[in-house]
């Protein structure tokens, strides 16, 4: 299994709209797909406007983050301008070293 950070820019034009109205959809994505996106929320820029969002997904490869992006509630909206997946190898957390950097 890998590690992916999915990095989900939003559209500001149409962002607080489509967000209000498809965000309870989009949160029971979430807890459906909760085995392969270990962790989800907003981003938000130096102004405290919503920017988009971050996942972590564990997953066996990169097709599978894309199908899970083009799933979300938000996907057909057109609410994400942008997406950006990136393989991610976690060597810290909790204070304490987990493997070699990579």
């Amino acid at each position: 299994m890998m590690i992916f950070a999915v990095l989900l820019e939003d559209a500001l034009d149409r962002a607080n709209e489509v967000r209000q109205q498809h965000m309870p959809a989009h949160l029971d994505f979430l807890e459906r797909n909760a085995a392969a996106i270990k962790a989800a929320g907003p981003l938000r820029d130096n102004d405290g406007a919503p920017a988009g969002g971050l996942w972590l997904v564990e997953t066996a490869d990169r097709e599978q983050v894309d199908r899970l992006v083009r799933e979300d509630p938000f996907w057909p909206t057109g609410l994400r301008q942008s997406v950006r997946v990136l393989a991610w190898h976690q060597v810290f957390a909790d204070g304490i070293r987990r493997g070699a950097q990579g």
